[in-house]
């Protein structure tokens, strides 16, 4: 008998994570909050206020600063922070973190959070570059047989670049050969080869292949004009971290004992003060003579009180540099100890930093506002859920806490699934909410048999 399979879909899935949903902070034109706008619903004040803050961030007012976010648990400061990223846009860097990072075995506490603030600067640098540009009309690789006798190998690529002035046959090393296939360059798409390096970046596809009829979503872009070869303006943007790094690896020794000398280091070192030092005073440079543009972005540190003094103490030196991103800290404490003292201080931060800070408050969420949230859920997930079954959640979330709720949501749709039914019912909350507990039953059972436990 002939074997026949099917053959699975080869279409990407995108995971959705916990704030898939969030697209902005859901401001009017005149930053009036929205009551439910960009997957953000209440928290009015909070994200009118943050709405201020991306607006000093973009006018670049604000470097060195900082911002508390401070609530109870699940009252959407992570996702007010990263609605500000979504705001700010891809070219302002947003590095996210969490407090209890800085504790490596590996390294100084100190080192992340410098690591971590280079990461959160970002330095836009313009520079004119001879390139070859325009769309691939033509790409040919020519082979010959390579020396060891196995196969062969690439001799050169011969590829036409055409735009609007006419086009040109170029013959290019094969060293280039890699950088196109790493670009993933075919016929119709509009590249640049910048003609010192052999660098090639791929700019889109031709805007004259563009059809309401695509099946994949492309970026496209006009056939570039005047002539195939010429000096063009080249933006790129990198952190300072990226700076560090690429500067402090080591420039020779290609030989066995340097490669086994590499292999034997620990897996990260510290950068040192003095390469920083010294990488600081090119990029000043380079800001003063207009050469590169300074892009101050946004450090994000959630679960701030896990930070102790000697944290604290670096961030109030840190703020006061004057390469220093705005930085977001976010916490769900009261009145606690901060770490590494007795001292009891408000959201367990030190009183001298809590007094550089703009605090923004959250507050827990009313039942509409989780009924409006789990919908917005529902909808992102694809699930199909009754007006019933939504209502049963919302006070669920309401009694217990909307993550519980929201965590609920997929297991009550296999429950349906299961079942035959494409709709999540009011009898599939009710019996996953039987199935599974959340923290304060979980707590009260721990209080009725104390004596069956190990303390």
């Amino acid at each position: 008998m002939m074997k026949i399979e099917e053959v699975k879909s080869t279409t990407k899935t995108q995971r959705i994570a916990h704030h898939s949903h969030i697209k902005g902070l859901g401001l009017s034109e005149d930053g009036i909050a929205l009551e439910n706008a960009s997957g953000m619903v209440g928290q009015q004040i909070a994200r009118e206020a943050a709405g201020i803050f991306v607006d000093l961030v973009k006018s670049k007012k604000l470097a060195g600063r900082a911002l508390l976010m401070a609530g109870p648990p699940g009252t959407g400061k992570t996702a007010i922070a990263l609605a500000v990223a979504q705001e700010l846009g891809s070219k302002v860097p947003f590095y996210p973190m969490v407090g209890s990072e800085v504790y490596s075995a590996e390294v100084k506490k100190t080192e992340i959070l410098m690591e971590n603030f280079r990461r959160a600067i970002g330095l836009r640098i313009k520079e004119t570059k001879e390139v070859w540009e325009g769309e691939v009309t033509d790409l040919k690789t020519e082979e010959k047989d390579d020396q060891t006798g196995y196969g062969k190998v690439v001799s050169a690529v011969v590829i036409t670049l055409k735009t609007s002035k006419g086009s040109k046959t170029l013959k290019l090393d094969p060293s280039i050969h890699e950088n196109l296939t790493r670009e993933k360059v075919t016929i119709g798409d509009v590249i640049y080869i910048e003609a010192n390096s052999g660098n090639v970046k791929r700019v889109g596809r031709c805007d004259i292949y563009n059809s309401e009829y695509d099946l994949e979503a492309e970026e496209y872009v006009p056939l570039p004009k005047g002539d195939v070869h010429k000096k063009k303006e080249i933006v790129q943007d990198v952190t300072l971290h990226d700076l560090d790094v690429a500067n402090a690896k080591p420039q020779g020794g290609h030989d066995f004992v340097s490669l086994m000398n590499q292999l034997n280091k620990k897996k990260k070192t510290d950068i040192t003060d003095k390469l920083r030092g010294e990488i600081n005073k090119v990029v000043s440079k380079y800001i003063d003579q207009g050469v590169a543009e300074l892009v101050p972005g946004v450090l994000f540190i959630d679960e701030c009180h896990m930070l102790d003094i000697e944290a604290f103490t670096f961030l109030n030196r840190a703020l006061e540099s004057t390469l220093a991103p705005i930085v977001i800290l976010a916490t769900n404490r009261g009145q606690s100890q901060i770490r590494g003292t007795d001292i009891v201080s408000p959201h367990g931060l030190p009183v001298d930093l809590l007094d550089r800070l703009l605090i923004i408050r959250t507050t827990p969420y009313n039942l509409e506002d989780i009924i409006k949230i789990l919908a917005i859920r529902a909808q992102t997930e694809s699930l199909k859920i009754s007006e019933e079954a939504l209502q049963d959640l919302s006070q669920i979330g309401n009694e217990a806490s909307l993550r519980f709720a929201i965590l609920l949501l997929t297991p009550a749709n296999i429950l349906a699934q299961t079942s035959g039914r494409e709709e999540i019912g009011k009898q599939d909350i009710q019996e996953v909410h039987d199935l599974f507990l959340h923290a304060k039953q979980s707590s009260k059972v721990l209080e009725q048999q104390a004596d069956k436990y190990i303390s």
